[in-house]
């Protein structure tokens, strides 16, 4: 399905490996321009280069910086001053107690998590209200809505976009500007595969097999008794950017297999 998105172009935050750059790719594959972004300059052209060479149409663009510093967000403000689509997608997450959640660590999170999707939105939201277009989404998580109790410093900050996708899509109201959230459950991210690996390096099994040993020692509540890939996130924050997608206005979409046990 076309999604109707050639030419327009996005910035997908945080866009290096996982979820962020599954989104990048699935992006490409539609003809968007994507602006790859990381702090690390070597690894945003490494991926750049990578996703040209399976779609050599599309123009990818480096946007290396550190999101959380100010000056680097102006600097990549001043280079990139219009986008079309906009994935909040940076993040930093981490198992810890509630004990040693200090204010440093509290702060740390609030900075990364929302305060700089937050920049970034403020300063690209007048455009997309004015060229009548735009897509703003935020990646959070089922934490957002379903707090675990091992990672609250991460859990509160996935909640507060919730609230903020859900103020700011007010603003766009009677325009073709949608700000939205989704909420991914457990992802198969690089980081994931590698601890599911090392928790049965001594097993003769199959990934596969692993994953499903996992899936049922560690999060038994989930209904796919796998870890969500990060391609079936892409392709959804795709259609939402979509022209497809603009009846969603400040919604909070679940694609978590199953894990929150409510209704809403």
């Amino acid at each position: 399905m076309d999604m109707g998105l050639n030419g327009k172009t996005a910035l997908v935050t945080g866009s290096t490996k996982g979820i962020g750059k599954a989104i990048a790719v699935e992006l490409a594959k539609e003809g968007v321009n994507v602006l790859i972004n990381g702090r690390n300059n070597e690894e945003v052209e490494r991926v750049i280069n990578e996703i040209k060479s399976a779609f050599p149409d599309t123009t990818l663009l480096n946007a290396a910086a550190d999101l959380v510093d100010m000056g680097q967000r102006e600097a990549l403000f001043e280079k990139y001053p219009s986008i079309d689509i906009l994935i909040n997608n940076m993040g930093i997450y981490e198992i810890m107690s509630y004990e040693d959640v200090d204010d440093e660590v509290w702060n740390k999170y609030f900075q990364t998590n929302v305060l700089a999707a937050n920049a970034l939105t403020k300063f690209y939201l007048p455009g997309m209200l004015k060229n009548d277009f735009g897509r703003i989404l935020f990646i959070a998580s089922e934490e957002a809505v379903m707090p675990s109790g091992q990672m609250p410093q991460y859990a509160m900050t996935k909640s507060m976009l919730l609230s903020l996708s859900r103020s700011l899509s007010h603003l766009t109201k009677g325009t073709e500007v949608t700000v939205n959230t989704i909420m991914p459950g457990p992802t198969l991210s690089e980081n994931v595969q590698q601890i599911i690996e090392g928790v049965y390096a001594d097993e003769q099994m199959t990934f596969t097999q692993k994953e499903k040993a996992f899936m049922a020692a560690n999060l038994p509540q989930s209904e796919i008794q796998r870890f969500i890939r990060p391609s079936e996130i892409g392709r959804l924050a795709t259609f939402v950017c979509s022209p497809y997608a603009s009846a969603f206005k400040g919604s909070p979409i679940r694609m978590d297999g199953g894990m929150v046990p409510t209704i809403i």
